[in-house]
Order: structure tokens, then C-alpha cells, then sequence
């Protein structure tokens, strides 16, 4: 037994190496290298925590731009928020997934729309899954908040959800706000 073990952990880097080596190039490139821990990081759970609160606060902190990646866009409150920050002259722009639109998020759209948000749909992918959102990327005070929570009432009152808010961190909302216009430069404009 402990022969064979020996064995095993001889064999376990050439075989992890020969994996690797048939893989195609881009899928053996590694990501991006990491970001040094700075700013805040600020968590909460739905349904105990006022997450819905928590987003329309950060909204309203908003002074250059908020970019919004979202499954799902149907919470009153949150879409509120944003029409108030184009309202003040903040730059605005939201992406949306395609096969999530229903009368609820059809109206929201149109909120948006009315405002003078520019709205995009993502129709690339099964599901565009994302939730989140950047404000100001590249201020000192910028923030990115993310996790599993969808932007909708059910997320807030009937699910279990998380978020994280990562403030003053502008290099870690710099590329979040890249991977946005990533997908962007995919999206279709919302009619």
C-alpha cells in the first residue's frame, strides 16, 4: 500500500502536466493575476439583511457612472434608484438577459428607457447570469457589489441570497467594468 502511494505521488505531476498539455491554448491561460486586498468589503444575507437598502444606498452615492449586469431587473426600489442617478447627471447603462424578460422587467425596461438609461439585451448566452453592479470604476471611492442576489422583490422577501459590496477598490471595479463592456460589445440595444 505505501508502495503504491509513493507510486501515485510520482505519477500525479506528469499526469496532471499531459492533462494540461491537451488542453487547448486559451483554456491553460491563466486569469488575470490577483488584485491586492483594499477598500471595504461589507456583506449581507437576504432575507435578514436590507439588501434591497443596501444597493439603493449605494446607488445614491453614485457620481460618474453605474454599470449594471442583470438576470434579472425587477425590483422597484433598485430601478428607482437608478433613474435618480441619471436624474443627477450620473452615466447610467444597464445590461439585461434577453430570455428573462416578462411583464415585470418589460415595465422596468421601459422605466429605464423613459429616463434616458440605455439598455442592452444579452442574447449570446443560455443565461447571462451576472448581478452586478459598478459605480464610479474609476474614482477612489468606487464599488462593486455582487453575489447571488437577483435585482427583484422575491430576492429581498422570499430567498435566501447574499451580497458583497467591495468599496474603494478601483482597480478590482476597473475590471469588472471591462468584463461589462465585454459583454456590451455582444448585447443587442433594447428596442
Amino acid at each position: 500500500m505505501i508502495q503504491a502511494l509513493r507510486l501515485c505521488r510520482r505519477l500525479a505531476p506528469l499526469l496532471l502536466s499531459g492533462l494540461l498539455a491537451a488542453l487547448p491554448a486559451s483554456a491553460r491561460e491563466a486569469a488575470e493575476p490577483a488584485i491586492a486586498a483594499q477598500g471595504t468589503v461589507q456583506a449581507a444575507f437576504a432575507p435578514w439583511d436590507d439588501i434591497e437598502g443596501l444597493i439603493v444606498g449605494q446607488l445614491a452615492e453614485a457620481r460618474k457612472q453605474v454599470l449594471v449586469q442583470a438576470y434579472l431587473l425587477t425590483n422597484r426600489p433598485i430601478v428607482d434608484a437608478l433613474v435618480a442617478a441619471r436624474k443627477r447627471g450620473v452615466d447610467v447603462r444597464v445590461l439585461m438577459d434577453n430570455g428573462q424578460l416578462d411583464k415585470n422587467s418589460t415595465e422596468r425596461l421601459r422605466q429605464l428607457r423613459s429616463a434616458g438609461v440605455p439598455v442592452w439585451l444579452e442574447t449570446r448566452y443560455r443565461n447571462a447570469h451576472n448581478k452586478v453592479i459598478v459605480i464610479d470604476a474609476a474614482l477612489p471611492s468606487a464599488a462593486v457589489i455582487t453575489g447571488s442576489f437577483n435585482f427583484t422583490w422575491s430576492a429581498q422577501h422570499k430567498n435566501a441570497e447574499n451580497i458583497l459590496v467591495l468599496g474603494r477598490n478601483p482597480t478590482l471595479a476597473a475590471r469588472y467594468a471591462a468584463n461589462w463592456e465585454r459583454h456590451r460589445q455582444d448585447a443587442e440595444p433594447a428596442q
